[in-house]
């Protein structure tokens, strides 16, 4: 009978699609024992994944592995040259999570133009006349850069579009005529449009091309009055870079919901700046988004055993 190892637990909405099948088997692990896992992949027919780190040596331990499904959309935890080598396909949740993400790309965007905290502490601290410092902005007219336009990118530019902004975006994955269709304006580097940038928002994969794609230069070229928003991959920003540029006012606020060391360390120097908003990479992880990541998942699992995984799901097709 064919074996499910599901590595963290995953939403219920899910776990009711492998409990409705009689002919497989799951097996639940917290993810917290690497030593553990590998003893129960080698059996394994399927692997649900969330956050863990899947190495080679891991994955290559899989005897029977047809599939490895991830709890979202992004896969720097997974070593896909050895899922090549294995011939196993890699499947994402990639229908599950964008509006989670355009979202809270938008929320932080809000935040860090009306001041948000600031005037919250101001009000309950009796500083009424914050008011007229006119600190807060308008993102209404703004010249917005999206670099990275996939599902994710796509989502925001739609609700940035609704704002009145208008959209730049960079991908040199996506055809000009698509993002074009999308009501943006192409850009084949974005470096170029930076010092014209009001909000830089990063919508891309952490890649060996992307790691610190914005670091101190990209930071000084932007006006001082630009914001900065990640909710992308950790380590595509240089979080040093961007604590500098944040602490000088080289750039006016950034919003971060990802980090290269997750989670970060008590001294991070983001923790010490009052014009940042954190979040615990959680863009994608709302209660709505955390179901239908679940059940893409499940679905990804069940159909990688039955041999009828959806393409349009997978990162390595070669392997199909």
């Amino acid at each position: 009978m064919p074996k499910v190892l599901i590595i963290q637990p995953i939403h219920d909405d899910g776990m009711a699609l492998f409990h409705a099948r009689d002919d497989i088997t799951c097996d639940i692990v917290d993810g917290s024992s690497i030593e553990e896992v590998r003893e129960k992949i080698v059996d394994a027919d399927g692997v649900a994944l969330r956050t863990m780190v899947l190495s080679a040596d891991v994955l290559e331990r899989a005897e029977r592995l047809k599939v490895v499904s991830r709890h979202g959309v992004g896969y720097d935890n997974v070593d896909l040259d050895a899922l090549n080598r294995m011939g196993v396909p890699l499947a994402l949740a990639a229908d599950a999570n964008a509006t989670a993400v355009a979202e809270h790309t938008l929320f932080m965007m809000l935040h860090l133009a009306k001041r948000g905290e600031r005037h919250d502490h101001a009000t309950r601290s009796g500083a009424w006349e914050v008011r007229n410092r006119l600190e807060a902005t308008d993102i209404g007219g703004k010249r917005l850069l999206i670099v990275g336009f996939g599902r994710i990118g796509k989502e925001v530019a739609k609700r940035c579009l609704a704002f009145g902004m208008h959209i730049t975006a960079c991908d040199p994955y996506i055809a000009t005529g698509v993002i074009e269709a999308a009501g943006c304006q192409p850009v084949d580097d974005f470096r170029t449009v930076l010092g014209e940038t009001d909000i830089l928002t990063l919508h891309t994969p952490l890649t060996a091309e992307t790691r610190h794609m914005i670091g101190a230069a990209e930071l000084a070229a932007l006006p001082r009055h630009a914001l900065l928003v990640n909710c992308a991959r950790g380590g595509i920003v240089d979080e040093q870079a961007l604590a500098a540029a944040l602490g000088t006012g080289q750039i006016a606020g950034a919003g971060v919901d990802v980090f290269e060391q997750e989670p970060p360390p008590a001294d991070h120097p983001l923790f010490a700046l009052d014009n940042v908003i954190l979040s615990p990479h959680n863009a994608g992880v709302s209660l709505d988004a955390a179901r239908r990541m679940a059940v893409s998942t499940a679905r990804n699992v069940l159909a990688g055993i039955d041999g009828t995984l959806d393409p349009a799901m997978v990162v390595n097709k070669a392997v199909l």
